[in-house]
């Protein structure tokens, strides 16, 4: 079998890293891979390992109508027997059209739970014969918008679970930070976008410190929210307390030494980062928003209404205020983890739903 994959990211993170770990595994089973990014992306480093090919592509966006023959030039040459789109903005309409045009059976990858017009979510997803979402809320909004639940097919996303272990190298934690030796700290991981919701946090921050003066808050990510975050933590007093700590490539190394991590998300498909930490074996505060609850359950930390400051607070309060809750939470995160999100799992699943696809084509299934 050679599966084509597409993905238009650029950055080696959230769903371009589970592209690689699909690729990876599914080279390790015997399929043959070839990707098709973006000049210069980052997942193309290193991909010569698990691709047969790997091709770049000039990617503009939703409104490159060129790109649809640029890609029906490279499925025409690869003769894959499935195409698998793992990106939604400029490679889902797109990519569904040229592997209509192919006559090559079109798989779709979705990672988010944004909702979309019914009427349009009807049309659009008949493209594909299967789409694979990282969650069942994302399924679940699908189905509720029209698409037909046998089209629709759940493989949760993975995470590295030798990779992301609860091992801390205090010292180098401590140093790298700046951080004093009695101080605990608190974990953000997102892009720096409105609907992670990093305003919700600040608005209980005030509170948190005065429960709990000797904590510091570590924000990792980037975004365009940058300045006006970075503005209000000045604003409002709390730089000694909270730092944008931009963009990182050890979050294995920084996440074991957390003594939780909140995700205070609006919207969320799943949430890649949550499932990182809960393999270090880090406590989890989660809002109640798309698929988090499926990472979070009952036993890997608590979860609070999204959009609700004050439930923040109490939740990350009462989690700093008891370590033996924070370590028995922690540890039933790793344990759900390496049961429900491994990567074996993972690539397992959409293999099998490839294996469904060519069962069931020339039809739409």
């Amino acid at each position: 079998m050679r599966v084509l994959h597409v993905e238009t990211g650029r950055h080696l993170y959230g769903g371009a890293l589970q592209v690689r770990y699909l690729m990876e595994g599914l080279a390790r089973r015997g399929i043959a891979n070839v990707l098709v990014c973006p000049q210069g992306a980052a997942i193309a480093e290193g991909a010569g390992a698990y691709c047969e090919r790997v091709l770049p592509l000039p990617m503009g966006g939703d409104l490159d109508l060129k790109f649809i023959l640029r890609l029906l030039r490279v499925m025409r040459q690869v003769q894959p027997d499935v195409v698998h789109l793992h990106s939604r903005r400029g490679a889902d309409v797109l990519g569904g059209l040229a592997a209509r045009w192919a006559g090559v059976p079109a798989v779709l990858s979705r990672r988010v739970d944004n909702p979309e017009p019914a009427p349009w979510a009807r049309v659009k997803y008949r493209l594909f014969h299967r789409v694979i979402t990282i969650s069942e809320a994302i399924r679940a909004v699908l189905i509720h918008e029209g698409v037909t639940p046998r089209r629709v097919v759940c493989v949760p996303s993975a995470v590295d679970t030798e990779r992301y272990r609860p091992v801390c190298e205090r010292a180098w934690f401590q140093e790298a930070f700046g951080l004093e030796e009695y101080e605990k700290t608190v974990g953000v991981v997102a892009q720096l976008i409105p609907r992670k919701g990093h305003r919700h946090l600040l608005a209980a921050i005030p509170g948190i410190i005065q429960a709990e003066p000797r904590v510091r808050f570590l924000f990792f990510g980037q975004g365009p929210l940058e300045a006006e975050l970075r503005a209000r933590i000045q604003e409002e007093g709390l730089a000694g307390h909270v730092a944008l700590m931009g963009f990182r490539d050890d979050l294995e190394r920084v996440l074991p030494c957390l003594d939780l991590l909140v995700h205070p998300a609006e919207m969320e498909g799943l949430g890649v980062s949550l499932l990182q930490a809960a393999s270090c074996g880090v406590p989890l505060v989660g809002a109640r928003a798309g698929g988090v609850p499926e990472i979070i359950g009952e036993d890997a930390g608590v979860l609070v209404p999204p959009g609700d400051p004050p439930a923040l607070e109490r939740a990350v309060v009462d989690l700093l205020k008891d370590p033996e809750r924070r370590a028995r939470l922690g540890a039933a995160g790793r344990r759900r983890v390496q049961a429900r999100f491994s990567i074996d799992a993972m690539v397992e699943g959409n293999l099998r739903v490839y294996q469904e696809v060519l069962g069931a084509a020339p039809g739409r299934g």
